[in-house]
């Protein structure tokens, strides 16, 4: 009797740690990309850093190339990125001062997905057309 109890239990143990894996699986892989948007989620954050990315340095040339971003919101954007370490804010101590921004070596890592991106924005609007 106790080994019959026990191969059910085994059994039943094993269905439940089966129901779970697909759970799991998707916790592994949800909780890493939400904390990867966080970083770069919202309207833009993405186009501040391909802006930087391109060698506009200037707050100024940086609001111009992305349109209809307010200083307000370029300036806590700025902010953001630099916290997550992939700008890098430099001020230059000469008359005027001068603040410049470039992007640190750690946001290298964002090219290949940009770029995936990109391509997908384009295949998806390809799509989307037909």
């Amino acid at each position: 009797m106790k080994s019959m109890r026990n191969v059910l239990r085994i059994f039943n143990n094993s269905i439940t740690m089966a129901k779970k894996k697909p759970y799991n699986e998707c916790l592994n892989t949800v909780k890493p990309v939400k904390d990867a948007l966080e970083v770069i989620n919202g309207k833009w954050k993405l186009a501040i850093i391909i802006s930087v990315g391109v060698g506009n340095e200037r707050f100024t040339d940086i609001q111009d190339s992305i349109e209809g971003i307010t200083p307000k919101v370029l300036a806590k954007e700025l902010k953001d990125l630099e916290q997550h370490k992939l700008i890098k804010r430099i001020i230059i101590d000469d008359y005027p001062v001068k603040i410049i921004y470039r992007p640190e070596p750690y946001a290298d890592t964002l090219t290949p997905i940009i770029y995936a991106l990109k391509e997908w924005g384009i295949n998806h609007k390809e799509m989307i057309a037909k």
